[in-house]
């Protein structure tokens, strides 16, 4: 239902400028197409959606990534792939920044450093690789491994140290160490294999639904990057006994609660859906 009416509302828009010459502001029949797609999208079998939604024809359009635009995206493809080995990472922030930590960060940053400088990671490309966000575009490779360890580094951590919160709670012992030796891989493997099979958001073979998966992604990067600092602050803070234990228990598990309520109603930044239009970069 909603894509006759994306079209329908992009024909007209084209319609009306190419008869006045300029882009102003939707004509005045637009808002009631606007409300009808929203609705429809609302009402619609595959997804209930009930917040603010984001419209394709309002956002900006660019044609090349800027230098600086690039160099940002670095940084964050460093993170998502230096996280990689949990175990390690676990140590870095147990023990401190090692001589383990310092031969992966620096292998990682040659190898991002070379698939950046060959426009093979998303945001850091010449231009951007998707424009029209409803097309059935194949998604490039180096976009499907890259966003497949965003998602092991987004979901992962945060499971790890969300058992290991309810197991100091139950047994008022800490067994994080053991957690991420024994636990971090096999959910690694596994977040890695739907990868490969195309079944985590922005992973799949087509950008097809990339306007609706984006929120999935970014609502989930929110909801982690936060309670997880969040938890970090309460470790260092907090004495180590069952009462503080519980709290951080608590403390954690309602951050997530209230950033995925937040996503759902399209409140943080990204966790709208693009309701089918003209174009969008990301």
């Amino acid at each position: 239902m909603t894509q006759p009416l994306a079209a329908s509302l992009v024909k007209s828009r084209r319609t009306y400028i190419n008869h006045t010459g300029r882009t102003p502001a939707l004509p005045s029949w637009a808002p009631r197409r606007i409300d009808a797609l929203a609705a429809a999208l609302r009402d619609s079998g595959c997804m209930r959606y009930n917040g603010k939604l984001e419209y394709a024809h309002e956002r900006k359009i660019r044609e090349r990534n800027t230098r600086r635009y690039r160099l940002a995206h670095w940084p964050l493809w460093i993170t998502v792939f230096f996280l990689a080995p949990g175990p390690l990472t676990f140590s870095l922030f147990a023990h401190g920044f090692g001589w383990g930590n310092a031969t992966w960060l620096a292998l990682v940053l040659v190898g991002t450093g070379i698939a950046g400088l060959r426009a093979q990671l998303p945001g850091v490309e010449l231009r951007p690789y998707i424009l029209r966000f409803d097309e059935d575009k194949p998604n490039p490779l180096y976009r499907r491994v890259c966003y497949t360890f965003a998602w092991n580094a987004a979901v992962n951590f945060a499971l790890m140290n969300l058992i290991g919160l309810v197991i100091a709670v139950a047994t008022s012992h800490w067994y994080m160490s053991q957690i991420y030796r024994y636990a971090y891989f096999p959910v690694c493997a596994v977040i890695l294999l739907l990868g490969l099979a195309g079944l985590l958001p922005r992973v799949g073979r087509s950008t097809k639904g990339e306007g609706t998966e984006r929120r999935y992604f970014y609502g989930t990067v929110w909801a982690v990057t936060i309670a997880q600092t969040v938890l970090l602050i309460l470790w260092k803070t907090l004495p180590q006994n069952q009462t503080t234990n519980l709290e951080k228990l608590a403390v954690f598990s309602a951050v997530l609660l209230l950033m995925g309520i937040a996503t759902y109603q399209g409140k943080l930044p990204r966790t709208r859906p693009i309701v089918p239009g003209e174009l969008m970069v990301d």
